[in-house]
């Protein structure tokens, strides 16, 4: 019973830390979405600060991880006719409210 017990408080003491995603796992799921829509790999950078630092990163934050502690900044790199970012580019907590 006792290890059955410990069984439980394991799992519930790992499911935050599952639920949790990483920071380049989510770059990667934006840099893909933003590929998608037409952008070229090289014409833009994702760079993943502490929300502390979003200001001098000087771009756009298309999202959030390690528990909304770090931001992802997106930022052009070319001389493209497109200026924004895709609207599919970040999660939708990250989208402006309607």
């Amino acid at each position: 019973m006792k290890k059955q017990t410990g069984w439980w408080v394991a799992a519930l003491l790992a499911v935050p830390i599952l639920a949790q995603a990483s920071c380049e796992s989510v770059k990667a799921d934006i840099t893909q979405k933003i590929i998608q829509n037409g952008v070229p790999e090289s014409g833009f950078t994702l760079d993943i600060v502490a929300n502390d630092q979003v200001d001098q990163a000087g771009g756009q934050v298309v999202g959030h991880c390690e528990n909304d502690t770090q931001k992802i900044v997106y930022k052009k790199t070319s001389r493209d006719d497109e200026s924004s970012v895709p609207d599919s580019a970040g999660s939708s907590q990250d989208s402006p409210a309607q």
